[in-house]
């Protein structure tokens, strides 16, 4: 279940965003015993032109907006980093 909620959360980013570098971590075992069961805690950071110009609340709002459907069945918890490939030195 893990690896496809990961796949399933890295196709939503790519299609909102067409990053220029994406980087997805899954950290559910450092929340194993929660009530919850401790899945779907996953660390992104994202770098992508869609978000020049925007605050860092616009952001994660845009973020949060294109895995709607995935909160909060499959994501339970989300940590966001999001650039743009400008803030990256162009090197993202």
């Amino acid at each position: 279940m893990g690896s496809e909620r990961l796949l399933r959360l890295r196709e939503r980013l790519e299609q909102a965003f067409q990053p220029v570098r994406l980087e997805i971590v899954d950290d559910s075992r450092a929340h194993a015993g929660h009530r919850h069961g401790g899945g779907g805690h996953f660390s992104v950071r994202l770098c992508s032109e869609r978000f020049e110009g925007r605050t860092a609340l616009e952001r994660h709002r845009l973020v949060y907006a294109a895995v709607a459907d995935m909160m909060p069945g499959e994501i339970h918890a989300l940590s966001i980093t999001a650039s743009t490939p400008a803030e990256s030195g162009g090197t993202e």
